[in-house]
């Protein structure tokens, strides 16, 4: 392999390993500036000839783990904002069933936070 395709593959190689990390440590604003790296690196890569092509299956792996580690991330955010979601309906209103079974849903109004005193 020539030398501008070893340096592509570690600097692809260094991405990803950035991107794992961040991924790990939650840091998920740092992942927009690694997808237009990472993007331009593969181009760049599929443009190139390479010989050997062990050190794109080992990316190929990298590449697998990151986007299992960024799936899992994106489950746990829906799972946040449908959690989210339920608190605010419990906060506004109160479902429950009345004798004959059928869905009721009570309205709570905010308590006020303010205390007047005379």
């Amino acid at each position: 392999m020539t030398k501008q395709i070893d340096t592509l593959i570690e600097s692809l190689d260094d991405v990803l390993e950035a991107e794992r990390s961040a991924l790990i440590k939650g840091k998920l604003e740092l992942l927009t500036n690694m997808a237009d790296q990472k993007e331009a690196l593969i181009e760049a890569l599929n443009s190139a000839k390479v010989d050997d092509d062990a050190p794109l299956k080992l990316l190929d792996v990298k590449v697998k783990r990151n986007q299992a580690l960024l799936n899992n991330a994106l489950d746990g955010i829906r799972k946040v904002t449908r959690r989210m979601a339920a608190f605010r309906r419990v906060q506004a209103s109160l479902e429950t069933y009345d004798k004959n079974g059928d869905k009721c849903v009570v309205e709570v109004a905010p308590k006020s936070s303010v205390e007047r005193r005379a």
